[in-house]
């Protein structure tokens, strides 16, 4: 009788494990030619990160409990968006030196992971190459991209295995991809085409007009929502600043607040609250404006967290340190070597797009003040990969100053005692070893040169 029990309540539990719910997704693969290292899996957003370790041999797997939707794996050359819901379980396998030909989705719930991949390559494909489709004329703009949209409408509408309840979130999402190629041409056409004082003709926009901004639901699901709501805040924010000679990301915060949505509203001040509070001006503005307008007790401890980091490199305070980078010269070079003069420290990468551009200005610098008390120096956040890459550039462009690499990229010391979150970034420091500026002009803003003057450099 016993024994009966014993089995009775064996196979009770066997049973009500069965009905569990399963809350996780499963995702993995093999990727070939990479030979081991890490994917990093995150929120479209960046505000969920994650590393999946790789095997030698190119295989990995992991197990994951976050929200459904759209995350990015990155294996330090190829990006792939995944789709993950409770009870997926996808593979995914590629060649890391053919990346686009060969990757192929497979298991449950793949379907849309196979979809977002083939919808970027079409979009990529009839955008064509460069920044050539910001240089057409309004109307060849407006078709492209209205091309683009009824490709995708038509992909999403035959894609098998995905719900009707995504294809019109979809469907929706990418129209607002189209609105936002629209809303982003003025600025885009003046750049690439060399017209500065560029404007659309009077309709261009009509399509925008009467746009709803506050669509949660939409804003959660939709980057390109997003993207068209974000820019609408920077539109007034701009405005906001010239009507109230207010800085421009303190404009952001203050219009970002009046969002009557909750969700949206939380979204849009921490998303500039995250970054932005590395470079603003005024920090104790900064903080005290988000802080009473975020609702958000995960955002406010983060950002708090930023705060009280900030505060140990604020002005006055003494300067972390880097000891013992390499040299281009030769040898190494730490910050005490400096000491007696002052240090203006341009934090930079070779792949770093507004980094090299202010490379003109930081020559014409270095020229100009070559016998004054100051060291220009150069720290190089590249990979080790890429150190190659650093001595060549450095050769062929002929950079000045002192140039060093940094020991450990982005994890160095110096970077995360500075909370560096994008580059460039530059400091001045004194000859003291004393922070002036931890968020120096760059080498193309004249109030750089005007601070020099106050320091009589």
């Amino acid at each position: 009788m016993k024994k009966i029990v014993l089995l009775i309540v064996v196979f009770t539990i066997i049973s009500c494990k069965k009905d569990l719910p399963v809350d996780y997704a499963v995702i993995s693969g093999k990727i070939l030619n990479i030979g081991g290292g890490k994917l990093t899996f995150q929120s479209v957003d960046r505000t969920i990160k994650d590393t999946i370790h790789i095997a030698e041999d190119g295989s990995f797997t992991d197990t994951l409990r976050v929200e459904k939707g759209t995350y990015r794996l990155h294996d330090g050359r190829n990006t792939s968006e995944i789709y993950v819901d409770a009870g997926t379980n996808i593979q995914l396998n590629y060649d890391a030196n053919d990346f686009k030909n060969t990757l192929v989705f497979s298991g449950i719930g793949f379907e849309i992971s196979n979809y977002l991949f083939k919808k970027r390559n079409t979009q990529n494909d009839m955008m064509g190459e460069g920044v050539s489709v910001y240089r057409l004329e309004e109307s060849d703009y407006k078709n492209k991209f209205t091309e683009i949209q009824t490709a995708l409408d038509n992909m999403i509408d035959s894609s098998e295995g995905i719900s009707e309840e995504f294809k019109t979130m979809e469907k929706r999402s990418i129209n607002y991809s189209y609105l936002g190629k629209l809303d982003r041409y003025e600025q885009y056409h003046a750049h690439y085409a060399n017209i500065p004082d560029f404007k659309t003709s009077e309709g261009f926009l009509k399509e925008l007009e009467g746009f709803v901004y506050t669509n949660e639901e939409d804003f959660l699901f939709s980057e390109d929502y997003k993207a068209l709501v974000t820019s609408n805040i920077y539109k007034q924010s701009s405005e906001l600043a010239k009507t109230d000679s207010i800085s421009e990301d303190l404009a952001f915060l203050k219009i970002a607040a009046s969002v009557p949505n909750e969700t949206i509203k939380n979204s849009l001040l921490f998303g500039n609250a995250k970054y932005g509070i590395s470079y603003t001006e005024d920090i104790e503005m900064f903080y005290k404006t988000f802080m009473a307008n975020s609702s958000n007790e995960a955002h406010k401890k983060e950002i708090t967290t930023s705060y009280d980091k900030l505060k140990t490199v604020a002005k006055g305070q003494p300067s972390p340190k880097f000891i013992s980078y390499e040299n281009y010269a030769g040898g190494t070079t730490s910050l005490d070597d400096l000491k007696g003069k002052y240090v203006y420290i341009d934090v930079w990468a070779t792949w770093c797009g507004p980094c090299k551009a202010e490379i003109p200005a930081l020559k014409e610098l270095e020229k100009k003040y070559h016998k004054k008390n100051i060291q220009f120096v150069s720290i190089s956040v590249d990979k080790a990969d890429d150190h190659d890459k650093w001595l060549k550039m450095i050769e062929e462009d002929e950079l000045k100053g002192i140039q060093l690499f940094s020991d450990n990229d982005w994890n160095s010391d110096f970077v995360k005692d500075y909370l560096i979150l994008g580059i460039p970034r530059f400091i001045l420091i004194d000859p003291n070893g004393i922070i002036v500026n931890s968020n120096a002009p760059r080498p193309s803003d004249e109030k750089l040169v005007n601070l020099f003057k106050e320091l009589n450099i």
